[in-house]
């Protein structure tokens, strides 16, 4: 299985702006932007995938987390940006089932052009992206130290521990490790220059 960290983006950096359709039919959005989908105290920005076995693994940690930050005013999304021509099993359909059998309370958003992806400057699924209220990057790395191939346990204490220090109005703190995962499947001659 190879690895891939997150490029952890700069502290301070505005949440890129996006606008993008919504397969996750149980939440009742069409579509939806980084506005709509910010919570009155911060906003998380999710890159995953249905095929991902780094994804798979913290699947339903992303549902409970997703419902408890929701519950606490931070909103949440998730997007999928890897090219489905190669890799059929992350279409949009099977997104649908997908945030349907996780139990998903927030959008499950379908990132064609992968341009989103690129402004975010993802390169793993998972990657997460942790904005204030005013929509600064105050956290970007991993959810916890599990993974697929060790015993620890799925927590999300790294990721829980930023997003209750934004809903306490708190300073996250910049000691802050990279997420770990499959790379992003990017379409060919699409690839990001971000890398190396």
């Amino acid at each position: 299985m190879a690895r891939t960290p997150s490029t952890m983006l700069e502290l301070g950096t505005k949440a890129p702006a996006f606008d993008l359709p919504n397969y996750n039919k149980g939440t009742g959005e069409d579509r939806v932007s980084a506005q709509d989908a910010a919570g009155p105290r911060g906003l998380l920005v999710m890159f995953i995938c249905n095929h991902c076995p780094f994804v798979i693994h913290v699947a339903d940690e992303l549902a409970r987390l997703g419902h408890d930050a929701k519950a606490h005013g931070i909103g949440v999304v998730a997007i999928c940006s890897n090219d489905t021509h190669k890799h059929p099993a992350d279409a949009p359909v099977h997104m649908t089932e997908e945030a349907e059998k996780r139990g998903y309370t927030f959008p499950y958003l379908f990132d064609e052009t992968q341009e989103i992806a690129k402004a975010y400057k993802a390169a793993c699924t998972p990657d997460f992206y942790l904005f204030d209220r005013d929509l600064n990057l105050v956290y970007r790395g991993q959810l916890d130290e599990a993974r697929p191939s060790t015993d620890e346990p799925i927590t999300g204490k790294d990721l829980r521990r930023a997003i209750n220090a934004v809903i306490a109005g708190e300073s996250v703190g910049t000691d802050q490790k990279p997420s770990m995962g499959c790379n992003i499947k990017w379409k060919p001659g699409n690839e990001p220059t971000y890398f190396g």
